[in-house]
């Protein structure tokens, strides 16, 4: 199993999860995105796939309907989960070995960034409505 990344914004689940797809450091990845947003703001599902483009991977994102709800569970396919009491903002999360990399797994004991801590769930903490993908299901055509 890959090893976890931690986002190390506030705002940065997103970079995480690109980070450990395309096996880079949370650094690393971050330098594609707009740092302030990082911090405040987040990002759409549609620049996470612009970037994986940028690396020849053939990823799109789709909204997640019902049909399409159980086509997640392959393996580098990155959710987002709605926002909710647990998660203001949303979440994203990514697939891996038939588990969920979290970048922000303690997020419910600690909201302070610099606690942070990443792992791996069973179960998505949330309802996914957009995946990030490159499923035949996915791609646009």
């Amino acid at each position: 199993m890959r090893k976890t990344i931690t986002q190390q914004d506030n705002f940065g689940c997103s970079i995480a999860c690109l980070a450990s797809l395309l096996h880079f450091s949370y650094r690393k990845a971050s330098r594609h995105f707009n740092k302030q947003r990082a911090r405040n703001g987040g990002f759409y599902c549609k620049k996470v796939v612009e970037i994986l483009r940028k690396y020849n991977k053939n990823f799109s994102s789709k909204y997640l309907t019902p049909r399409l709800r159980n086509k997640i569970y392959q393996n580098s396919t990155i959710v987002y989960i709605e926002k909710s009491k647990k998660y203001p903002a949303g979440h994203y999360l990514v697939r891996d070995k038939n588990m969920w990399m979290d970048p922000w797994i303690n997020f419910q004991e600690s909201h302070d960034i610099k606690k942070a801590k990443s792992g791996f769930r069973k179960r998505l903490p949330g309802r996914p409505i957009y995946a990030i993908s490159s499923n035949k299901y996915f791609i646009q055509r």
